[in-house]
């Protein structure tokens, strides 16, 4: 218990958290401080070029077995499953329409990658091994929520179309992270070595650089929802994430993950796409509303996860291990 707490603190005053926060009070504050959109999206690409590498790579190294069978479906599953649980919750404590509450819906099932780079960072800070594969589980949990939101919406009736289904499938977080994985999987620990001064040594650094840049969004976020983000949505936006760690940190003891599977699985049902959800949602659900469900994933649930939620799942995974 005492080393899962020291671990805790450990993220807390990480320089990736420290620098989300600073982004985030500077928006508040208002100061004028911004990263060009063109370098935020090119980061964003970098870290999960990065990441699917690496995963890629360390399937290559050590195999694929039925545990990463498993995982995958496990994914699938909590990826279609979480989202009729949020939906249920708020169509019992919000007024809100049903197209609302199934695009919010949508987020909680799917996932957020940037939220997954940094339980990756806490637990390689840590020293904790994960299973690489995992990374190729949070691409897998990024459509099923988004499919099922649309059948919520409709009322189980024609909710995506073909086109619509292509555009979620070919999702740039999608091809970039599977693409990387693949490629990693492909050449292996050679591979890894010769562009590790590419994607592991700056790693860190473009990291906390993009959280500084996700700070200042939550921050404008927050300021022009205030009159959205009622007290009972606030509330979901911190509680959801629990239910999904709670139904994570289950799946990942009957699979039989590692200490750092585990907690990755609880991080990846814990988090609230705020990238490749709304992206799809514009396409599919054009009259849900931004407002609500962006700041809502991106302004609550984000920050929430980034400094309290990713330390008590480490200490969920420790303790239930």
């Amino acid at each position: 218990m005492d080393s899962a707490l020291a671990l805790a603190s450990a993220n807390l005053l990480s320089p990736m958290v420290l620098f989300f926060v600073l982004g985030l009070l500077a928006s508040l504050a208002r100061s004028d401080l911004s990263i060009p959109e063109a370098i935020a999206k090119g980061m964003s690409l970098y870290l999960m070029l990065a990441i699917g590498f690496k995963g890629g790579a360390s399937v290559a190294q050590n195999g694929v077995d039925a545990t990463l069978l498993w995982s995958l479906l496990a994914g699938v599953v909590l990826s279609a499953a979480i989202p009729l649980i949020a939906f249920g919750a708020l169509t019992l404590t919000t007024s809100l329409p049903r197209v609302d509450a199934a695009a919010i819906a949508a987020h909680y099932g799917s996932i957020s990658i940037v939220t997954f780079l940094a339980a990756v960072q806490a637990l390689q800070t840590a020293g904790i091994a994960h299973e690489g594969y995992m990374v190729a589980v949070a691409a897998a949990m990024e459509t099923p929520a988004i499919i099922v939101a649309l059948w919520l919406a409709r009322k189980g009736g024609g909710g995506m179309d073909s086109g619509t289904l292509r555009e979620v499938l070919l999702n740039g977080s999608i091809v970039v992270l599977l693409g990387s994985f693949a490629i990693g999987w492909i050449t292996g620990a050679d591979g890894l070595k010769s562009i590790a001064p590419f994607i592991v040594d700056p790693f860190k650094g473009v990291l906390c650089l993009f959280l500084l840049d996700m700070g200042l969004i939550a921050g404008r976020g927050l300021r022009d929802a205030r009159s959205s983000l009622t007290l009972p949505l606030v509330g979901f936006g911190i509680y959801m994430p629990l239910i999904g760690a709670v139904l994570g940190l289950v799946a990942a003891h009957l699979i039989g993950l590692s200490l750092g599977g585990t907690a990755l699985l609880i991080t990846l049902c814990a988090s609230a796409s705020y990238i490749a959800v709304p992206a799809a949602l514009r396409l599919a659900l054009p009259e849900a509303r931004p407002a609500i469900y962006l700041p809502l994933s991106l302004g609550v649930t984000f920050p929430f996860n980034l400094t309290l939620g990713i330390p008590l799942y480490l200490i969920l995974a420790s303790l239930f291990h």
